[in-house]
């Protein structure tokens, strides 16, 4: 596979298969409630039971405090937070430091000057995640997970001296184009291969994966 691809939202066993064995480097787990996706330490635990080594297995959190992202760890073997909210520099430093696991940073975009928000992130995080920011009047918004892309033309010719991924209203049919535009060497994808949001499709997880390897 030519892009690294991670599948977010992961909530059943099958969907978790499916991702495994599509070749997924990243599978992602939402601990953040508001989100159709979210599932509980409990829930999580015989999930990552599931990803074999070599698969990274990845924490979504949203602005969390350190008792609950500890609460998470003493059940859930994580590789990987990933800060989906607005969290400083500093926040994102003192989470690394105090739990010893690498960060990824989300940085929204819109326009081309939100470009400029990532800077300060680039000493303290492992790696920077770049989505879609959603419009200002759009009703009950999450984090992430929007199904919305952004212009991916603001990544154009840009380079970053961390790995990063893109993500934002992914499908297996457009993820080509995405990746020709940005050059992004890794790709994370959630409501692009789901039924309804919350509910992911394996066959769809296996289409996603299957245009990334003939990318």
């Amino acid at each position: 596979m030519s892009v690294d691809v991670k599948i977010c939202g992961l909530s059943t066993a099958e969907a978790v298969a499916a991702a495994v064995e599509g070749g997924a480097a990243f599978v992602g787990l939402v601990f953040y409630p508001p989100s159709p996706r979210a599932v509980t330490p409990a829930e999580a635990a015989p999930l990552t039971a599931l990803v074999p080594e070599g698969v990274v297995k990845t924490g979504l959190l949203v602005d969390a405090e350190d008792a609950a992202i500890g609460e998470i760890l003493k059940s859930v073997p994580l590789d990987l937070l990933q800060l989906h909210g607005a969290e400083s520099p500093a926040r994102v430093a003192e989470i690394k430091a105090r739990f010893g696991l690498p960060v990824m940073k989300v940085v929204k975009l819109r326009q081309p000057g939100d470009l400029e928000s990532a800077a300060p992130y680039l000493a303290v995080a492992d790696r920077l995640l770049f989505d879609a920011k959603p419009p200002e009047d759009m009703e009950n918004a999450l984090p992430g997970g929007n199904a919305l892309a952004f212009d991916w033309t603001i990544l154009a010719g840009t380079g970053w001296p961390l790995p990063w991924m893109l993500a934002g209203g992914l499908t297996p049919d457009n993820v080509a184009r995405a990746v020709e535009i940005t050059g992004a060497p890794a790709v994370d994808v959630s409501s692009g291969v789901e039924d309804a949001p919350g509910r992911k499709n394996p066959a769809k997880i296996k289409a996603f994966l299957e245009a990334c390897r003939a990318l």
